[in-house]
């Protein structure tokens, strides 16, 4: 009995913390960027994540992330930077990005509400979450290159 009322309480305790947040929409500012893979040019809007808590936050309790639409995390400095998935409900390809802008790994397919975490293999500057699957569909691979578009 103790058990399902310590689960009944942890679920609360998330719907909770979920509710409290903002919509995404008010709680990032937005952006547009163009992956040069394969000789092809692919659109993404985004949302940009720069503040520690913006990046804290992430798509955590996001239940539905459109194509073509994404989270550029932003770091002031290359690091071997880490990333993980609790509380985040849906599948990401997540792309580790060098200063230059150039992809250096890609984790496909991330488990939800994981608390593994998944890191860079050498310094990189951004992550670029997309939703699960759309690299493979798309032929982003590493060597491909972010582009923040024109005006942003």
């Amino acid at each position: 009995m103790r058990y399902w009322l310590s689960l009944w309480i942890m679920a609360s305790a998330f719907d909770l913390a979920a509710q409290e947040l903002p919509p995404i929409e008010e709680s990032f500012e937005s952006g547009a960027l163009i992956i040069v893979a394969s000789r092809t040019c692919h659109h993404f809007d985004i949302y940009l994540a720069v503040t520690t808590s913006q990046q804290r936050r992430g798509l955590m309790f996001v239940r539905d992330l459109p194509p073509r639409r994404g989270m550029l995390f932003v770091y002031d400095k290359p690091g071997l930077l880490s990333m993980w998935m609790k509380n985040t409900f849906i599948s990401l390809d997540m792309l580790f990005v060098r200063e230059d802008g150039t992809v250096a790994s890609i984790e496909t397919n991330t488990e939800p509400q994981s608390l593994r975490s998944i890191s860079a293999k050498e310094p990189v500057r951004y992550v670029l979450e997309l939703g699960a699957g759309t690299t493979q569909a798309l032929g982003i691979e590493p060597g491909s290159r972010l582009l923040l578009a024109p005006g942003e």
